[in-house]
Parts: structure tokens; C-alpha cells; sequence
């Protein structure tokens, strides 16, 4: 049923955005190089535990950005396209209204929002960095079916250890406008993180277009 489709990329999504926001309130926030690890690899694995559990139904994208890419490629139809991002949102939003009934504070919810110290630098990093994490997947789905799910999931811990520090390393809108709609609805710095990642994904698109991958 196509209705599962979506209702996977909504569980997916809040699988992700959930767990990974618990994670940042685990740690106390991103302070050190321990701690920026550890919610890099929270965000891995909850994204892991997302494609296990449902790649077989949606193809696990969880991020308006991969969508995006996906449906420039023709990998997934305009409608299909419109359904998995309302999930996505929609995920991300229930994630992080779960966190904040077990943190019992929006202001919890709120420090698990992404936030840049320099608009530049935000958009720069944000966009360089879902191109390659959206470059990747594209790819690796093409090319290493048995092999992809760990391969993004550590990409994606990558990113987030070398990204926080900068731009707090969202690259997927949906994971941004969760916390900041449950936690901040007044956040002015959300709207980089809702077209920076798409930006990035149209590059990743003609990345993938300039070096295709067989299956």
C-alpha cells in the first residue's frame, strides 16, 4: 500500500530525529570532542536503526534533501516526492514532541535545535556538507545495496563530527524543523537549514551525474 510508504518515512524520520535530540541532551550538549562524537554516532545509529527497520518499504530517506535528489534522478515520482517530505516534517515534529515530554521543558527541546555562529559559514557548510552525504547515498544504493546502510550511517557520523562545530551539522530540513518548531518556534536562524540542504542536494545530483554509478 503506498500509504506505508509514507507512514515508514514518518517513523523513520522520527526514529532519527528522536533519538539523536535525546542523544544531545545525553551528552549535555555538543561542548567537547567527546561529546560532538558521541551525538555524531547517536545521529549514526538512530539513522541506522531507521534503514534496518524500514528501507524495505520506503528506501529509507528520512530528509527532504535525499527525496529531492532521489526525484531529480527519477528514482521516485513528484507525488511520492510531496507524501515523503509531509512524513518527514511531520516525523520530525512528533521525534521531538517525544523528547520534549521526556524532558518535560521546551527549552530542552530547544538545545537540540541546529544553529550557526556566522550566517557564511553556516550555509557554506551546510550545503557542502549534504552534498556529499546526498552524493553518497546516491550512489552507494546504486552500487552496494549489501553494504550501504552501514556506509551512510557512517557518513553521517562523519559529518556530524566535523559539521557541529560550524553549522551543528543538520543536512536534512526535516531533523532542523523539528526542534526548533517544539522547542523555539520563534527561531530565525531555521529557514538556512529548510534550502541550504536542498541547494546541497541539486549539487549532489549533478555530482552524481558527472561520475554515475552502475548497479
Amino acid at each position: 500500500m503506498v500509504i506505508n510508504k509514507y507512514l515508514a518515512e514518518l517513523l523513520g524520520t522520527l526514529i532519527l530525529v528522536g533519538l539523536g535530540s535525546m542523544g544531545i541532551l545525553a551528552v549535555g550538549g555538543a561542548t567537547g570532542a567527546a561529546e560532538i562524537m558521541a551525538i555524531g554516532f547517536g545521529f549514526g545509529l538512530a539513522l541506522l536503526a531507521g534503514i534496518w527497520a524500514v528501507a524495505h518499504v520506503s528506501g529509507a530517506h528520512f530528509n527532504p534533501a535525499v527525496t529531492l535528489a532521489m526525484l531529480l534522478d527519477g528514482r521516485i515520482s513528484l507525488s511520492d516526492a510531496i507524501g515523503y517530505w509531509i512524513a518527514q516534517f511531520a516525523g520530525a515534529t512528533v521525534g521531538s514532541l517525544i523528547v520534549l515530554a521526556a524532558a518535560g521543558e521546551r527549552s530542552a527541546v530547544a538545545a537540540t535545535a541546529t544553529g550557526y555562529t556566522d550566517f557564511g559559514t553556516g550555509l557554506t557548510v551546510e550545503i557542502l556538507l549534504t552534498a556529499v552525504f546526498v552524493w553518497v547515498i546516491m550512489a552507494v544504493t546504486r552500487t552496494g545495496h549489501n553494504h550501504a546502510p552501514a556506509a551512510i550511517a557512517l557518513v553521517l557520523v562523519g559529518i556530524h563530527i566535523v559539521g557541529i562545530p560550524f553549522s551543528g551539522a543538520s543536512v536534512n530540513p526535516a531533523r532542523s524543523f523539528g526542534p526548533a518548531v517544539v522547542g523555539d518556534p520563534f527561531n530565525d536562524q531555521l529557514w538556512l537549514y529548510l534550502y541550504a540542504p536542498l541547494i546541497g542536494a541539486v549539487v549532489a545530483y549533478a555530482l552524481y551525474k558527472l561520475f554515475p554509478a552502475d548497479e
